[in-house]
């Protein structure tokens, strides 16, 4: 029989599951004005509901955002979040209440980038499946600035020792973009702007193989916290020849048998409140549906 599809572009290599960005900040209350009301997210209603931490739901994916001392990812992280204008007008709304912080918002042609109290730089984009398949409301991509000649090394590093895809795309500068799940990337754009020091923030993924990676990253000295039966941490990206460093990101590293593995997620509808509420339309949905794509 002759073949009729390419089953290749369904590989996903390794990582099936981007979760979460961690990310410390120093007030609850301005966290929830900014991802809650500004943004349109929904702190998880299950785990972590006191205040010295909140989960916010963002389709699949989360912001975890213990109490802390500020942290300041460098880079950006892409968002897709459905309704420009209503995003627009929610932002506008908690500026008053956000004054004499890092917080502000601009628009640009394909996305609104929008700054956190502390620094922490958002673009928001509206669904688009060909640039982010069929995800309606989620974390396609997190993206770091990374030093002027490490993007290669980079893209060699992952498939090497966690057998993630990654490929190295040339445009706005050199990106190693490294797949974490469906539609979900890691990217690592070369800059010339110097480089901030490492805070401690972290992202999550899961994987499928998850001794092969372990043992490779064991034999470089590279874990750097085990966690329990069903997760570490490794946080340093190396050139594999050299052994030179290229890059320090947390990388929390779960297990697909974790207890956690893709547990139910709560995304309200932001457009609804108590003056307009219609039954039926509090959830908003993570992906599209079948009359929003062509499959």
């Amino acid at each position: 029989m002759p073949q009729q599809f390419d089953r290749s572009a369904e590989d996903l290599g390794n990582a099936i599951h981007f979760e979460h960005v961690n990310i410390q900040v120093p007030d609850q209350r301005l966290a929830t004005l900014f991802y809650v009301t500004g943004l349109g997210l929904t702190r998880d209603p299950y785990l972590m509901v006191s205040d010295t931490n909140m989960w916010i739901n963002a389709g699949r994916s989360q912001f975890h955002l213990p109490s802390g001392k500020p942290q300041v990812l460098r880079g950006h992280t892409g968002l897709i979040i459905e309704g420009r204008e209503a995003l627009l007008a929610r932002l506008a709304s908690v500026a008053k209440k956000l004054e004499g912080t890092a917080f502000a918002f601009t628009e640009h042609n394909d996305h609104v980038e929008a700054i956190c109290p502390w620094g922490n730089r958002f673009r928001c984009f509206e669904p688009d499946t060909a640039r982010f398949g069929r995800i309606a409301l989620g974390i396609p991509y997190v993206e770091f600035d990374v030093p002027v000649g490490t993007a290669k090394a980079i893209c060699a590093f992952y498939p090497e020792i966690m057998n993630m895809p990654a490929a190295l795309r040339n445009g706005d500068g050199h990106v190693a973009a490294v797949q974490t799940g469906r539609d979900q990337y890691l990217l690592f754009r070369e800059t010339d702007r110097p480089p901030g020091d490492y805070d401690g923030h972290h992202v999550q993924m899961y994987i499928t193989d998850f001794s092969g990676p372990y043992r490779k990253l064991l034999a470089r000295d590279l874990i750097s916290r085990e966690d329990n039966q069903y997760q570490y941490r490794f946080c340093d990206i190396v050139d594999l020849d050299s052994g030179k460093h290229l890059f320090t990101v947390e990388h929390e590293v779960r297990s697909a048998t974790h207890p956690m593995f893709m547990r139910p997620m709560v995304n309200r509808n932001p457009a609804i409140n108590n003056r307009n509420y219609a039954a039926g339309h509090d959830q908003s949905l993570w992906a599209m549906g079948p009359d929003q794509y062509e499959g």
